[in-house]
């Protein structure tokens, strides 16, 4: 598989490593050089994508941490599912809202001062203290690259920047039980092929206790929370830093998980 995607790579001229572009610069349609829609976009052929996703689709299920084979997985297979997931932002006054403005969550867009001075139970705060503990940056996710359309581009940009967002609203550590719980969240809420992928795949690495708690208790409760929850892309979190994190948990209708599951792998 390996072999496979490095095929698929070489005619593009690979694949970009670090530094990745500050993620205050929003995704926009303009000239960004021949046939380029946005900022570090590679136009892929069908036969190349379909190469990409086979390869990346083998790495991310030997490796589920392979962050970048994921990202490529969700650029290569989603495009229906994200002209959806687009279409519903347009038709909800707060995701149209965000789809116009474009808003990005990055260190240099954040500001770590006033999330910290926010009140205890807040959104800010709580994703702050998600953050912290859990020794992780909204820096690390990677650019789009391989959908050649701009929109879409950012629709997909948006779901990476607030996946942290979702652990918080779920209460889900980033051990892989809690990674897991999240995919299924996103593979009901979005449709995404490689939420999906995630979510089915992802617990063969578990414990045989941490499978049997997966099965009996946090699926069903993830899968119940993404069908009664409306689209979470259509929340602009930046707006609601000062918001208690229990009042929007109610607004969206997401319960409280049925266990603790930090020491859990």
């Amino acid at each position: 598989m390996a072999t496979l995607l490095r095929r698929a790579l070489r005619p593009l001229g690979g694949l970009p490593g670090g530094p990745w572009p500050t993620a205050d610069v929003p995704l926009r349609a303009g000239s960004h050089g021949a046939g380029l829609l946005y900022p570090d976009h590679i136009p892929t052929s069908p036969l190349q994508k379909a190469l990409l996703a086979a390869g990346s689709a083998g790495m991310a299920l030997y490796n589920p941490y392979r962050h970048d084979m994921v990202a490529v997985l969700g650029e290569t297979t989603g495009h229906r599912t994200l002209k959806v997931l687009r279409d519903q932002m347009r038709r909800d006054p707060e995701g149209a809202q965000i789809l116009q403005e474009r808003p990005r969550i990055s260190l240099s867009t954040l500001d770590l001062g006033k999330l910290q001075s926010l009140p205890e139970g807040s959104l800010g705060r709580e994703y702050l203290r998600f953050l912290d503990e859990n020794r992780v940056s909204p820096d690390t996710r990677a650019p789009t690259r391989f959908v050649d359309d701009e929109e879409l581009a950012y629709v997909i940009q948006r779901y990476r920047e607030v996946h942290d967002m979702l652990h918080t609203l779920l209460g889900m550590p980033t051990n892989i039980l809690g990674e897991i719980v999240v995919k299924w969240f996103e593979a009901v809420q979005t449709g995404l092929p490689m939420c999906i992928l995630g979510a089915v795949f992802g617990p063969i690495r578990l414990s045989a206790r941490s499978l049997q708690v997966l099965v009996s208790e946090l699926i069903p409760w993830a899968v119940q929370n993404g069908r009664r929850a409306p689209s979470v892309l259509n929340v602009y979190y930046e707006r609601r830093w000062d918001q208690p994190l229990g009042a929007l948990r109610e607004e969206l209708g997401i319960t409280a998980p049925p266990m603790h599951i930090r020491g859990m792998a």
